[in-house]
């Protein structure tokens, strides 16, 4: 299996060293000295990585064969690809792979449709799932213990716990409770409502 483990951003400095947008969990593994990593576009790989250091709390990256700005630039915005054996876990026992995140439906712990998980993103600070939900709509969920309190790979699901605001049903149906009340009051006086809720202050 083939997974985009980073993307490549600006270069850095005038040695041939570039930033990486992190996109695996295991970069110490995957984007490690010696890895040969495919590339899309294809015809801008394969690519062996022969240095790596964090500069700023940015993974920088050198490759064989790069040794200047120029070169450094050309790469920019090309995905980098490992070989990933589907079967394969993470070393520590609460981690998951990028490959087994994707799809799985989210709910909460009342069992509350929220949607599917399309994309997870790496942040230096913490991951986030991309959380499209039914009506297309998407919304972001810190993957974090406190919100994330279960993964179930034999159901496809994870289940959730999120804090007031987190996701807006809680605002829809107070929206909805307070679009009920304005048309109740519109009744009363004998004018119409435009459909439309405005925002308090």
């Amino acid at each position: 299996m083939q997974l985009v483990v980073a993307r490549i951003g600006r270069a850095h400095g005038i040695k041939g060293e570039v930033t990486v947008e992190v996109r695996t969990d295991e970069p110490e593994l995957r984007l490690a000295p010696g890895a040969v990593l495919a590339t899309d576009p294809a015809a801008k790989g394969p690519l062996t990585i022969e240095t790596g250091r964090v500069h700023s709390g940015r993974l920088l990256l050198r490759f064989e064969g790069v040794t200047d700005r120029t070169g450094a630039e050309a790469l920019r915005n090309i995905l980098l690809i490992a070989d990933v054996d589907p079967e394969e876990l993470p070393e520590e026992e609460d981690e998951y792979y990028d490959h087994q995140l994707m799809d799985l439906d989210v709910v909460t712990k009342d069992g509350v449709e929220v949607g599917r998980i399309t994309e997870i993103s790496h942040l230096p600070s913490q991951d986030l799932f991309i959380v499209e939900r039914p009506d297309g709509s998407e919304v972001m969920i810190p993957f974090v213990e406190a919100i994330v309190t279960e993964i179930d790979l034999e159901e496809q699901r994870a289940v959730i716990d999120p804090p007031p605001g987190l996701i807006d049903d809680r605002a829809e149906i107070a929206s909805a409770r307070d679009e009920e009340s304005g048309e109740e009051s519109d009744e009363e006086s004998g004018e119409e409502s435009d459909g439309e809720t405005g925002g308090g202050s």
